[in-house]
């Protein structure tokens, strides 16, 4: 919690707040609920489309107080950062041995060789959505102060997002179906508009 804090307060962003977690906890339940009220009404003629901001100090709050149990082992210290223009960058400490473990090097000169202990995480890139489905674009990402090669995000990414529906876990370029009826994000600076 301590590095997320000292992140927010060096880019300028107030310090989190249990307030604003639970701001964000509130706004889900309303867009859940939406969702819901859309799933009933379905086929009964046009509906309104709802519109919920969601501030970064929110999300970022959320991540402070409330994500540990949602994160998966080997995660900490996450933050996000809503720069506007759909663009987005995220933070987190990422387990590198624990990656490096499941899908080991294959070689002395591949890359995951260089992937060891705790590390910091950090990818930017740009936000498309429309039509319920969305896509993220990555414009780079860094391990340490070191660039990261997209394939080896992958493999990380691939690592966290394993289940038993998808065993390969997820790539970065696969388009995903936004949840709770939502149509589209618009991402401008400092927030997210969720339209559904």
């Amino acid at each position: 919690m301590l590095a997320a804090t000292t992140l927010l307060a060096a880019t300028g962003s107030p310090e989190p707040t249990r307030r604003d977690a639970q701001a964000l906890q509130q706004k889900v339940a309303t867009i859940n609920e939406l969702a819901l009220q859309s799933a009933r009404a379905s086929g009964k003629g046009p509906r309104t489309l709802r519109r919920t901001i969601i501030t970064e100090n929110e999300v970022n709050a959320y991540l402070v107080f409330d994500s540990a149990r949602d994160l998966p082992a080997g995660v900490v210290n996450p933050s996000i950062a809503i720069l506007g223009d759909g663009r987005l960058s995220g933070r987190a400490v990422v387990d590198l041995d624990a990656v490096r473990k499941a899908s080991p090097p294959k070689s002395l000169l591949d890359p995951k060789n260089l992937l060891m202990g705790r590390l910091p995480l950090t990818a930017t890139g740009v936000l498309t959505t429309s039509d319920g489905t969305g896509r993220f674009s990555l414009e780079s990402a860094n391990v340490g102060t070191l660039p990261l090669p997209k394939l080896l995000l992958d493999e990380i990414l691939s690592y966290y997002t394993r289940s038993t529906s998808r065993p390969g876990g997820v790539s970065i370029d696969d388009p995903f179906a936004l949840p709770a009826s939502i149509r589209e994000i618009q991402v401008a600076r400092g927030q997210a508009v969720i339209i559904q």
